[in-house]
């Protein structure tokens, strides 16, 4: 992990589960492994407080725990799954991406798992149905079996999946009591197991409650301190579910290819790569270099009817796709009118080079990116062939050629044709290596969105007094609202905000929206950068 990745993960623990989680979490990346009594020794937090942090954690997949130093008989050891923390960053992504494909129930689904880590099917569907129900006008509620129909569709494209069950768990039960504790320090894939997408039959009935007032909050406890005990009467108990990341994550590796296919080409080639990668989704591997081999003929049959492609069209974008020189697209062989794979590492690598060279061009301008694109290209140049090349002025091409060197992003070998290395016997190529590249640029996203929550964690501080006083007055709006008050009342509510903090509202929400949009681009770039480098260590 380095400096940036840990003061990422810190910042986004703090956000999402406050100090005391942040502070234990932190530790544990820096420390590597720990005993929970070292743990509590080393951080000066009461024993109690580091239990329910680990809890924390644990409950959202980003903490482990196995035997330690000492084998299965020592005290048990906890460590963090740092990528998992890592994963907070996107959750505005994937709760846009369910409800893209499955509207607002798929979106309130994963919400809901995401804000509490693991949730049984059965409480999932009664909170989201309730949720829905009371965002729905009086006299109308939703029904059980459409969240339950929701849910059932999110795990049978594998967006959703069974939590690993612990090995732990299953010894205890047996009633032996010397069964030493199983060596589980190795993060365990859901993947592994075989009932991962099973759906439970559960007992559930019904339609979703509108939420009580505030004067019921202590049925509202009684009420949730007997769902826990309903759970064993749905037929689901112990069967909690989790969001599988890494379908969403090749779900945005899919849509990124799409779009630039469909900018380099058009819309048609962009459809054609859409109905490849969906044919192919569920029997191609997460780390697979190609998808599975597709005929024509299948392409053509599965391709949409709104687009009413004929079969000799459909060759010719197939055979432009096939030689243009992202290389998107191979071909494989010719039976059933040609064998057509979709090439996912070239097509990444493709992605992460576009993306360095619009980082450079930004950043040092059109001519400099010039100099860059001829490099990656051409491999090695020295300096006067540069020139040459980029039909760039000698003193300017130097200037660029040394800025672009002492930001990292250009290489200088030196290749000797003596031994004594000297000057005037020594050949100077410049260089650009893609692979340390992405990771160098990677590295400053990460300090890039750390700064950026940073920034906006000090404007939502600052104005705390303000934001609290704005909160105050919509909530006591919606309550008379609610209980049908004159406008005359309403108004004198709303002039409680004087005109000069309305607009100082006004310009922190505008800010507020624009680091949030800020962090969900830079988080786009992480996410296509992450996944070349991958791709690059993924067996072939």
């Amino acid at each position: 992990m380095t400096a940036q990745e840990v003061r990422l993960c810190g910042l986004l623990l703090q956000e999402h589960f406050g100090d005391v989680v942040e502070k234990v979490g932190t530790h544990l990346i820096r420390s590597g492994v720990l005993t929970l009594r070292a743990l509590a020794h080393e951080t000066k937090l009461p024993l109690d407080l580091v239990k329910k942090s680990l809890c924390v954690l644990m409950q959202h997949g980003m903490c482990a725990f196995g035997a330690g130093r000492r084998g299965p008989a020592g005290p048990v050891e906890y460590h963090i799954i740092c990528e998992r923390i890592l994963h907070m960053l996107r959750y505005p992504r994937y709760i846009y991406t369910a409800k893209s494909l499955y509207g607002d129930t798929g979106e309130l689904i994963v919400e809901e798992i995401l804000q509490r880590g693991q949730m049984t099917m059965s409480s999932t569907v009664k909170t989201v149905a309730d949720r829905l129900t009371h965002n729905m006008p009086e006299g109308q509620s939703m029904d059980y079996s459409e969240v339950v129909s929701a849910f059932s569709r999110l795990v049978e494209t594998h967006f959703l999946q069974r939590c690993p069950p612990l090995a732990s768990a299953e010894s205890s039960s047996s009633g032996e009591v010397n069964t030493p504790l199983p060596a589980v320090t190795k993060h365990t894939e859901p993947e592994d197991h075989p009932e991962c997408y099973k759906l439970p039959y559960i007992n559930l009935t019904g339609q979703g409650k509108r939420r009580r007032s505030s004067e019921d909050g202590e049925a509202e406890q009684r009420a949730a301190k007997k769902a826990k005990t309903d759970n064993s009467e749905r037929g689901d108990e112990g069967i909690y579910w989790q969001v599988n990341f890494q379908r969403f994550h090749l779900h945005f590796r899919d849509q990124a290819i799409i779009n630039a296919v469909s900018c380099k080409l058009d819309q048609t080639s962009g459809e054609i790569v859409r109905t490849m990668l969906r044919m192919s989704e569920v029997t191609t591997s997460a780390h697979a270099a190609f998808t599975q081999a597709l005929s024509a003929n299948e392409i053509f049959r599965a391709l949409p009817s709104s687009y009413n492609i004929a079969r000799p069209i459909l060759d010719q974008y197939l055979t432009l796709l096939v030689d243009d020189p992202m290389e998107f697209v191979g071909k494989t062989g010719d039976s059933g009118g040609g064998m057509y794979v979709v090439n996912l590492h070239r097509a990444l690598a493709n992605l992460a080079r576009a993306t360095l060279e619009s980082v450079v061009q930004e950043r040092f301008g059109s001519r400099s990116a010039r100099i860059f694109r001829l490099l990656l290209r051409k491999r090695h140049l020295e300096q006067k062939q540069v020139e040459d090349f980029a039909m760039v002025p000698a003193k300017e091409a130097k200037d660029m050629l040394y800025t672009l060197l002492s930001e990292n992003l250009v290489q200088l070998q030196e290749i000797p044709k003596t031994p004594d290395y000297a000057p005037s016997r020594t050949f100077y190529l410049y260089t650009v290596n893609q692979l340390p590249t992405a990771r160098l640029l990677l590295q400053r996203c990460y300090k890039t969105v750390g700064n950026l929550i940073e920034r906006r964690l000090y404007e939502t501080k600052e104005n705390k007094r303000l934001l609290e006083k704005s909160q105050r007055i919509e909530a006591i709006l919606a309550s008379l609202q609610a209980t049908g008050a004159e406008a005359e009342q309403l108004t004198e509510v709303e002039e409680m905000i004087t005109a000069p903090e309305r607009q100082q509202l006004e310009s922190l929400r505008h800010h507020i929206n624009k680091l949030d949009s800020s962090e969900n681009q830079v988080d786009e770039t992480i996410f296509l950068l992450e996944s070349y480098i991958n791709s690059t260590q993924a067996p072939r």
